[in-house]
């Protein structure tokens, strides 16, 4: 049977959070219901109150989650009710031709992440007539959720959900920036456009590939300063005095990464980050601009005189399946600062609160604490 769900929603672009009472269906073959302990502000939320994330409306928000498996659809076999998950907003089937070939990041089952509808072409999430997705087809700023079994990952008994909340989309995504997808090596300089939620991890998949040097660019103090507590070896507040910096440390030969997570991206941000690496370099890009905007315009001469590259890095080439546990193993033994991540906590009726806070500077990131 149905049941009501207290949520947070997105009816249009400008209009911020709204919390209404939704009717929430039953799970369906290889589907779960979820009861939500908490939720992680992401800024790509933020891009969807700020007209910049081409989704469906209305939405509901959040894909940064973790909770309890209240009730499961038929032919589930990756989780039971009771079980404790961290929700992956990209799906892992394991079976897409993705998947099989180690890049669980791009599963073909994470095609609706835009509308939240299921493959069967329905909605789960109703208010009165109106059909409403999840976010990533997750919708982890509801107490309630219908998700894919394939977007369930396993959470050990002695990770809070706060902590599980943020594994499944700013940790391994700024981990594997660096450590992946730029593909980090000991002794490297490494830059690191942006501290917050997801470029604070990268920093710290910098360092523990081994970096020499890991250079943050926040024009925020209190990022720059919590970049140090991350494992930032220098930080910056301007783009050009980085670039100073780098020049004299590595006599001229520049940095080896360039990594941009700022929490919009912009022409300029991608202009220094390539004026930055030296030859052979790479630029890898993971946070996203302005819809519409084309951030990437660089002179093809600086491209090919020095052989740099730049590409995208989606999920920072994490496998989920394999990644997430490994990152919570790393967080268990002390390697990897989870806790230092969170700094405010929210009540669901906080939401607009806790974003106004992101864009103010003042969080790396925020949590939302369900209510029991």
């Amino acid at each position: 049977m149905s049941l009501t769900t207290r949520a947070a929603i997105a009816r249009q672009p400008h209009t911020g959070w709204e919390l209404v009472d939704l009717q929430l269906d039953e799970p369906k073959a290889h589907e779960v219901r979820v009861k939500f302990h908490a939720a992680g502000l992401c800024h790509s939320d933020d891009h969807i109150t700020q007209g910049d994330a081409p989704v469906r409306f209305p939405v509901v928000g959040g894909h940064e989650g973790a909770g309890v498996v209240e009730s499961v659809g038929p032919d589930v076999r990756r989780v039971k009710p009771g079980d404790r998950i961290v929700c992956s907003y990209i799906p892992a089937c394991g079976a897409c031709r993705p998947c099989s070939t180690g890049h669980q990041n791009m599963c073909v089952k994470g095609l609706n992440a835009g509308t939240g509808m299921f493959l069967d072409g329905t909605f789960r999430f109703h208010l009165g007539d109106e059909d409403l997705g999840g976010f990533c087809t997750l919708g982890t700023f509801s107490q309630y959720a219908v998700v894919s079994e394939w977007a369930c990952i396993p959470l050990p008994d002695d990770i809070p959900f706060e902590v599980g909340a943020l594994v499944g989309c700013g940790v391994p995504t700024g981990w594997g920036s660096a450590v992946h997808a730029a593909g980090v090596r000991a002794g490297d300089t490494v830059v690191i456009y942006g501290a917050g939620g997801v470029g604070s991890n990268a920093v710290q998949g910098a360092r523990y590939a081994g970096a020499k040097n890991v250079v943050v660019v926040d024009p925020v103090e209190f990022k720059r300063d919590m970049a140090k507590v991350f494992g930032a070896t220098h930080t910056f507040a301007d783009a050009r005095e980085a670039h100073d910096f780098v020049v004299e440390t590595t006599w001229g030969q520049l940095a080896d990464h360039a990594i941009c997570t700022p929490g919009v991206l912009t022409e300029e941000v991608v202009d220094s980050a390539v004026q930055v690496v030296g030859k052979g370099g790479k630029v890898t890009l993971t946070a996203v601009g302005k819809l519409g905007v084309n951030t990437v315009q660089v002179h093809a001469g600086h491209m090919i005189g020095y052989q740099r590259q730049v590409r995208g890095a989606l999920f920072g080439d994490c496998n989920p399946l394999y990644d997430v546990p490994k990152l919570l193993g790393l967080y268990r033994s002390g390697d990897l600062k989870l806790d230092e991540l969170i700094t405010r906590r929210y009540r669901l009726e906080e939401l607009n609160d806790g974003y106004r806070d992101m864009a103010e500077g003042k969080n790396i990131r925020g949590v939302v604490v369900h209510e029991s």
